[in-house]
């Protein structure tokens, strides 16, 4: 997938207000841990699917279309999920995220032929 395939597929994810606070969510989490009975800790990379949907639509209430959001927000790149035993583990796509970044950074960027400054 080229560059601009790419991001109008970002772009595109992002567009819908549940994505985007489930991408929020995805941020803001920044490596969690599992504390065992014995004192062992492991770092866990990411929240479960079912904490994000308890993020999103509050403890008491499973929405179905969580799975849908989040399956749109990994095939345009912007998550990663990967089963860990019984759970399936969220996380931000930090390739992405340097993409979107860097091009919203862009200096001097041409729209429809004009040259824009900042």
């Amino acid at each position: 997938m080229n560059e601009t395939a790419s991001l109008t597929a970002m772009f595109k994810a992002l567009g819908d207000p549940t994505r985007l606070l489930i991408f929020d969510f995805l941020r803001s989490c920044c490596c969690p841990v599992a504390v065992y009975d014995n004192g062992d800790v492991r770092q866990i990379i990411g929240p479960t699917v079912g904490e994000v949907c308890c993020h999103v639509t509050g403890a008491d209430q499973i929405n179905s279309t969580i799975s849908h959001h989040l399956k749109e927000l990994r095939l345009a790149g912007l998550i990663t999920v990967e089963r860990r035993g019984k759970n399936m583990v969220c996380r931000v796509n930090r390739e992405a995220m340097t993409t979107l970044v860097s091009y919203l950074a862009k200096d001097g960027m041409e729209v429809d032929g004009i040259q824009c400054c900042q």
